[in-house]
């Protein structure tokens, strides 16, 4: 199964310092699902082709681009439950697994509840080899640093659309890998819960 995302934005009315000033990890998410729009621009942040030559928006050493996406989907309007691949290059997703694994995805990562709470999680994964091909065990320090940049651009659009995310980093690396059916080569780095923002009573 493969879905046509809509076109994403390149402006919005949230500034780049203001998105600065308030991104935080959010951990506490409504119950609301996101839109098809929402998911869309969260994953152009992530690894969207910005330009005719292929760039993203995160840098890449030597344009090697060793991260992939993966979309967990719990509660996304007009999207089925399941686990999703991000095809950058044709700004779609192509279904990988049916059904709604969050609430495994969260028992990998140690039981961390917002994991299973959020509408979606990004995962965010790397195939070493492309890198570390050029690059040797070197290649390994810079795909960890572009994972880094993912992330924040990841924060950063989800405040952009006044959403809420956390990067989690603890969880089991095989039990994930299995939950998403993961081919040998490829890891998982990231774990990113994504929903509407609980306000929390005051005063």
């Amino acid at each position: 199964m493969v879905v046509n995302l809509p076109q994403a934005r390149s402006d919005s009315d949230v500034s780049v310092e203001a998105a600065l000033l308030k991104r935080r990890s959010v951990r506490d998410y409504t119950a609301e699902p996101l839109t098809l729009q929402e998911v869309s621009q969260l994953l152009w942040a992530a690894q969207g082709i910005t330009d005719p030559r292929g760039f993203r928006p995160a840098p890449s050493a030597g344009a090697t681009h060793p991260l992939e996406i993966l979309l967990v989907v719990g509660d996304v309007t007009n999207l089925a439950q399941g686990v999703y691949r991000y095809l950058p290059h044709q700004h779609k997703l192509v279904k990988v697994l049916e059904g709604d694994v969050r609430a495994e995805l969260a028992r990998a990562a140690l039981g961390q509840a917002w994991v299973r709470e959020g509408a979606i999680n990004i995962i965010i994964t790397a195939i070493y080899e492309r890198t570390t091909r050029g690059y040797g065990d070197r290649g390994i320090r810079y795909v960890h640093m572009e994972v880094g940049h993912v992330g924040q651009n990841v924060h950063l659009q989800a405040v952009a659309l006044n959403l809420g995310t956390v990067v989690v980093g603890a969880f089991r690396d095989d039990q994930v890998k299995k939950t998403l059916n993961l081919p040998p080569d490829e890891h998982p780095l990231y774990i990113m819960p994504v929903g509407r923002i609980q306000r929390r009573a005051s005063g």
